[in-house]
């Protein structure tokens, strides 16, 4: 069967190829369930052909498909392995696609690293991936790789790989904003198709990596705080507020169940944790939390509402796509004012704010709209020289007091520099 084209992610590729070689150290790819981790694999699989590895000593194993399935203890995993490997001296690459499934996998894989000439490649779903033996036995024996959906330009860009219909980018955008940006629902033609999928998928991700793996003794409350927090992604939630908002709903959970609840929806990569930061005290703030989408697909596949709420969907997007380009993605309070993000990279600093638009509505007795003052105060108030962008989809742009205004769209599309 001839395998689909499979659009090459190099914002991925190019960090992992200095590592293909590495017999010492585990490469770690780590993602929600779909978002491309297996096609990362078998692309670098193509390229190690490409650069005259035998067949041979080439092995993938996905434990998730047929006829590898029943591989779920660790003995069973060795035998594999085992079967596998070819019989001479060259160096093995060895792929274990969704290595989650097999309980006490960790020993197995620290085993075969020790051999000396195997290269080790695993990918997994869910945070159980690094728990456990895997990070304490492995210190600075892996490296690990966030793998996240796509993001815009990548979204657009496997588009035109496929060599499917694109819209201009900016009327494609609002597509991509409903769609999400899990990689196989591209392919799909319409967008019943598209729903379904996401659907689907989303159904298979609560089953696998949180039903099958987590003893939930009350799913109907699970589902009652599944359904806040990604209704409420981009929000600042409490523990005690969302305690508060579910006893209303006639449920009296524990603050401790609930935030095992929420870390369970993190370890599957449905959500991710926003810390804050105060920005005149210098420290990180607890107690409020704000938590976002791994994909927006999330959303959508959950509600019958499908209109855009585009204050917290256009932070989403920013955040996932901070994140994918390797910032470290934080929410600034400074006095009573939010910043949307500080985005880190190194000793590179910039304040992100995010909105629709800064144009329109009232005005204050100066004739400047207040939703352009809302966004830009925030970061008046910060003194230091650290770059600081407002964000909107407005195609009319403008400069006050050095703080950058840019098209949301084009700033990505453009790299995303800070």
């Amino acid at each position: 069967m001839k395998r689909k084209q499979l659009y090459p992610r190099e914002r991925y590729l190019s960090r992992m190829r200095g590592f293909v070689d590495e017999t010492e150290i585990i490469k770690v790819l780590s993602g929600v369930r779909r978002c491309g981790k297996s096609s990362l694999l078998l692309l670098l699989a193509d390229e190690l052909r490409d650069k005259g590895v035998e067949e041979t000593n080439i092995v993938f194993l996905n434990l998730d498909k047929r006829p590898y399935r029943g591989i779920k203890t660790p003995d069973q995993l060795d035998a594999l392995i085992a079967s596998k490997l070819p019989n001479n001296e060259d160096t093995v690459y060895l792929f274990l696609d969704e290595i989650q499934n097999v309980d006490g996998f960790e020993g197995v894989v620290n085993a075969y690293r020790e051999e000396g000439n195997i290269s080790l490649f695993l990918t997994g779903s869910n945070s159980y991936l690094l728990s456990g033996e895997l990070a304490t036995k492995l210190t600075g024996r892996y490296v690990l790789f966030e793998i996240e959906t796509l993001t815009f330009p990548e979204y657009l860009d496997m588009k035109h790989f496929l060599g499917l219909v694109a819209l201009e980018p900016h009327e494609e955008f609002q597509n991509y904003l409903r769609e999400g940006g899990f990689p196989y629902a591209v392919h799909l033609p319409s967008k019943e198709e598209k729903d379904l999928y996401l659907e689907n998928l989303t159904r298979e991700i609560f089953e696998k990596d949180i039903y099958a793996r987590a003893k939930i003794r009350d799913r109907a409350l699970f589902e009652n705080v599944s359904r806040f927090i990604i209704n409420n992604f981009g929000a600042t939630v409490s523990i005690d507020k969302l305690c508060a908002a579910l006893k209303r709903d006639g449920k009296t959970p524990s603050k401790r169940t609930v935030y095992r609840y929420l870390e369970l929806l993190q370890s599957a990569k449905i959500i991710a944790r926003c810390p804050r930061f105060d920005l005149k005290s210098k420290r990180s703030l607890s107690g409020e939390e704000k938590y976002y989408l791994s994909d927006l697909g999330f959303y959508f596949a959950r509600n019958v509402d499908h209109r855009i709420n585009y204050g917290p969907v256009l932070e989403n997007v920013v955040y996932a796509f901070g994140k994918a380009s390797g910032l470290s993605m934080s929410v600034g309070k400074i006095g009573k004012a939010e910043v949307d993000f500080i985005a880190r990279k190194g000793t590179d600093y910039a304040y992100l704010q995010v909105a629709m638009t800064i144009y329109g509505g009232e005005e204050d007795n100066r004739g400047i709209p207040m939703l352009e003052n809302r966004e830009y105060r925030p970061l008046e108030a910060i003194r230091d020289n650290y770059p600081k962008i407002v964000l909107t989809l407005d195609t009319l742009l403008q400069r006050r007091g050095g703080i950058r205004h840019e098209n949301l769209v084009d700033w990505m599309l453009n790299g995303g520099a800070i």
